[in-house]
């Protein structure tokens, strides 16, 4: 997911702002993201976004915008992507990763 230190900006609605973010997907085996906002304990924020899971083929990249309270934006750190493994009947092992970007400009 990029960027890693996303650009917070100002949005169309008054009190809220914006974060432009892209993903792309090199896991052939994945096809679905779950986008999430936390704060520095990893308590989930609310957020807007077109998109709350979202559909990107292999080798593909999807651009997304997420809005943010401004009220919010003190508490929040972290703009995650976790990649949803499909249940099936097959015996192989697939891993769930989750991909943050830092919305605090701090290292971490």
């Amino acid at each position: 997911m990029t960027p890693a230190y996303p650009v917070v900006k100002p949005s169309h609605v008054a009190g809220v702002v914006k974060v432009e973010m892209s993903l792309f997907n090199s896991r052939e085996e994945i096809e679905w993201y779950q986008i999430e906002l936390f704060d520095l304990n990893w308590t989930n924020i609310p957020f807007a976004s077109s998109y709350r899971i979202i559909n990107i083929g292999y080798k593909e990249r999807k651009s997304f915008d997420v809005y943010i309270r401004k009220s919010d934006m003190d508490e929040a750190v972290y703009l995650c992507t976790t990649s949803k493994v499909r249940k099936t009947n097959k015996s192989r092992t697939l891993v769930s990763s989750k991909i943050c970007s830092r919305l605090d400009g701090e290292p971490a």
